[in-house]
């Protein structure tokens, strides 16, 4: 599978400007050269706790915006929304596919209190696999990254892709990077975390998107803003999980 990841520099706030940016990030894009298209978290908006302000329906702006981009490049897409749904708001990603339609939705089950993100959103409960094309694929987002139950879960399911969606500040860079690493060797699968980069208003984010293999080596990582493409290969989820069948060995207390 060909995946195609966007890091870059959101403007702060500001759906319309990113959508232009995210087009000219795509423009050397041909239909079809990408199986699966992904963004970080809140893509068009930064890491906002403007909710009430940027929040929309699940099927609104923000989606339909990916879906047209997802039939222009035949592609599916997991990007980040702000969703809101009868007055209540959720920091969630979509999965879209190559027509368009949308497939489903995850709703962060890990709010960040230390920034105070659970006074804005309400948290999602469950864990959510997508079928990206014949990938069973586990949907998570930032904050998540550090709670491995839920990546547990999603080993217990014998996922063979996992997806980050992740607004990471550089003081903290050091722990996304292991913990990817950490999520891939204990779950024996790709994982795939996509950061932005750039300034918010409070902090800066130094990117470090990474593509881990699943016996935790890294074959894909970077600081620059722009699209990057690589290729991923299911069987060898299952020639590890053969090799080394750690994972019938769970047990969940």
């Amino acid at each position: 599978m060909n995946v195609g990841l966007i890091q870059y520099n959101p403007v702060w706030e500001d759906k319309s400007q990113n959508q232009e940016k995210i087009n000219s990030l795509l423009e050397n894009i041909s239909a079809g050269q990408i199986d699966l298209l992904l963004f970080p978290e809140m893509t068009l908006t930064g890491f906002t706790m403007n909710a009430v302000k940027y929040g929309e329906p699940i099927l609104g702006e923000s989606f339909k915006f990916f879906s047209s981009l997802s039939v222009k490049l035949n592609t599916n897409i997991i990007a980040g929304v702000i969703e809101s749904e009868d007055e209540k708001y959720f920091n969630s990603v979509i999965h879209i596919d190559r027509k368009g339609n949308f497939i489903r939705k995850f709703q962060k089950i890990h709010l960040f209190g230390y920034s105070s993100e659970d006074k804005h959103y309400l948290r999602g409960n469950n864990p959510v696999i997508t079928e990206v094309d014949d990938w069973k694929t586990g949907l998570s987002i930032c904050y998540d990254l550090r709670f491995p139950e839920l990546y547990r879960h999603y080993a217990k399911s014998r996922v063979q892709l996992i997806i980050v969606a992740a607004n990471w500040p550089n003081e903290r860079i050091e722990h996304w990077k292991l913990l990817l690493r950490a999520r891939a060797i204990e779950n024996q699968c790709f994982v795939i975390g996509v950061n932005r980069i750039g300034n918010d208003p409070k902090l800066f984010y130094p990117g470090f998107s990474s593509a881990i293999d699943p016996i935790g080596k890294e074959i894909f990582t970077s600081t620059d803003e722009g699209i990057f493409v690589f290729n991923i290969n299911k069987e060898e989820t299952d020639e590890v999980r053969n090799r080394l069948p750690f994972l019938k060995d769970i047990i969940l207390l």
